[in-house]
């Protein structure tokens, strides 16, 4: 009898081993219960070069507009690095220019009291990183609504590329910059700027769903 409730037992942690595996949180960071799907390699190692750059300026762009709830559909990032904001008394300004976007993550920031770290800003998001005047230590680029559409694809990557440009000039040797939806068709997001990117001295860190990307000389 012994035995089968060793056997039992032990069936039941190894389930319990493998779900925890193949489930995509960033636990202890965040609670178990949200999963970060295919972007929890990118933020758990975006996550670690905040930490290693101790970084206190932070821009996205493209809100999240549905809060914690959409962890694994659109990656909650407003939430998960207003959250390290907080943590390491930095600052995330987010930037979209879709009005319900904007009133939903700033009712979900409400909610998540992260009202001293984190700004939800109503803006086309080249006019705003155009005139952002503080250099950048963290960017991530996740606007323009990607589709099948080849027309809006192409719209989508030239808009990223053109962000990237806005703020390139308050960029620095530890900037650290993420890029969301790169692995859909035609190259997603980040085709354009990645390549930009490039060409101007950046190296792909990861290369994912999301790509993250340092300057070639950084050292962590």
């Amino acid at each position: 009898m012994d035995y089968i409730f060793l056997l039992f037992g032990l069936g039941v942690f190894g389930y319990f081993s493998v779900k925890f595996i193949k489930y995509k949180s960033l636990y202890p960071f965040m609670p178990f219960r949200y999963n970060f799907g295919k972007r929890r390699k990118t933020f758990l190692k975006t996550l670690e070069l905040l930490d290693k750059t101790k970084a206190k300026v932070m821009i996205e762009t493209g809100t999240s507009r549905d809060g914690l709830h959409g962890a694994k559909s659109d990656g909650a990032a407003t939430i998960v690095f207003g959250k390290w904001a907080r943590l390491n008394d930095a600052f995330l300004h987010s930037v979209d220019i879709d009005e319900k976007s904007v009133d939903a993550a700033q009712k979900e920031v409400n909610a998540q009291r992260l009202n001293d770290y984190v700004k939800i800003h109503l803006s086309d998001s080249i006019a705003f990183l155009k005139k952002f005047d503080k250099e950048v230590d963290f960017l991530y680029l996740d606007s323009y609504d990607y589709s099948n559409d080849l027309a809006v694809q192409v719209e989508s990557q030239l808009h990223h590329l053109n962000e990237f440009k806005a703020i390139e000039d308050h960029l620095h040797g530890k900037t650290i910059v993420l890029i969301d939806d790169c692995r859909l068709p035609n190259g997603g997001k980040g085709k354009k700027v990645v390549e930009y990117m490039v060409e101007k001295n950046w190296k792909v860190l990861v290369n994912a769903y999301q790509i993250l990307l340092v300057r070639k000389d950084f050292r962590f």
